[in-house]
């Protein structure tokens, strides 16, 4: 999604195996303009690496660095000398001032998107939960941090675009992060909610969300413990006894307002879920 440079993968090989074989790395830093302190983060550097790669450290840091681990197998050790296992998709926090060491596997490498920072809005982000406390986060999502990097990279280098970007991504850390599920979980079915009664399929939900089919499904199912699919047909009869008890819409209006193209096909389903027919439903109601 945001692989910089060539592609030089031979053929007929996987993009995993490619990363092992291939060490690949791109980075580049920038010097922020005094003038543009008031916009709160800016980016001191982001990077893009995969495969097998050295060793980080022993060392600290002067700023603030994000290390996405989308896939892959490693280790980190903190100031608390305790070895920890890292295993993709990932998030590494690292603060100024902290000593860390970290690797990946040397037989399976990963795959790691970076992202250096500071600023005064960084103390506020930390505060509000938005960045994790911990070194080492498991994540659910990539696909909002991927999106958010991505952009980051389609700035080139334009420090206002920067900056906006960076906001972005922090922002993004929140929905990706393991102990949030819940919370992005939440914000995934609001929007499933919204579009419920589209004539979309459950990937093309999925590609409106940033996500993958096999994430939406992780989602849901975890918040609400259902499929994405069962979820929508829910959402949608939920809103068809609504408009059948408190509206005199007929049955075709009602199914149409509820994504079903086919009536006849709305008043079968209805009732085999409902237990009674949409106009049984409405008399009932009525009285």
């Amino acid at each position: 999604m945001w692989r910089i440079g060539p592609d030089t993968r031979q053929p007929g090989r996987s993009e995993e195996s490619w990363l092992i074989m291939r060490p690949y790395r791109w980075m580049r830093f920038f010097t922020p303009d005094p003038c543009l302190a008031d916009i709160g983060l800016w980016c001191l550097g982001l990077g893009v690496l995969h495969g097998q790669l050295p060793i980080v450290g022993p060392r600290t840091v002067d700023r603030h660095v994000i290390v996405v681990v989308r896939a892959g197998d490693g280790w980190f050790v903190g100031e608390d000398q305790q070895r920890q296992l890292v295993r993709g998709p990932a998030l590494l926090m690292l603060r100024p001032g902290e000593r860390h060491t970290y690797g990946p596997d040397p037989e399976v490498g990963w795959d790691e998107i970076f992202v250096a920072f500071d600023g005064p809005a960084v103390s506020r982000y930390q505060d509000s939960g938005f960045l994790p406390r911990r070194p080492v986060t498991a994540l659910s999502l990539t696909a909002p941090l991927e999106a958010a990097f991505g952009r980051l990279l389609d700035t080139r280098g334009r420090e206002i675009e920067l900056a906006a970007s960076l906001h972005e991504l922090v922002l993004s850390v929140r929905q990706s992060l393991g102990d949030d599920v819940e919370l992005a979980g939440h914000s995934v079915l609001e929007a499933l909610s919204r579009d419920a009664f589209l004539d979309l399929t459950i990937e093309q939900h999925a590609a409106r969300l940033g996500l993958s089919v096999r994430e939406l499904r992780a989602v849901v199912q975890r918040v609400r413990g259902q499929t994405p699919k069962r979820y929508l047909l829910q959402v949608r009869l939920e809103r068809a006894s609504t408009l059948l008890s408190r509206t005199d819409l007929t049955t075709r209006a009602v199914a149409r307002m509820c994504g079903f193209n086919d009536p006849a096909y709305f008043s079968r389903l209805f009732t085999r879920l409902i237990g009674r027919s949409p106009s049984a439903y409405r008399a009932d109601a009525v009285t």
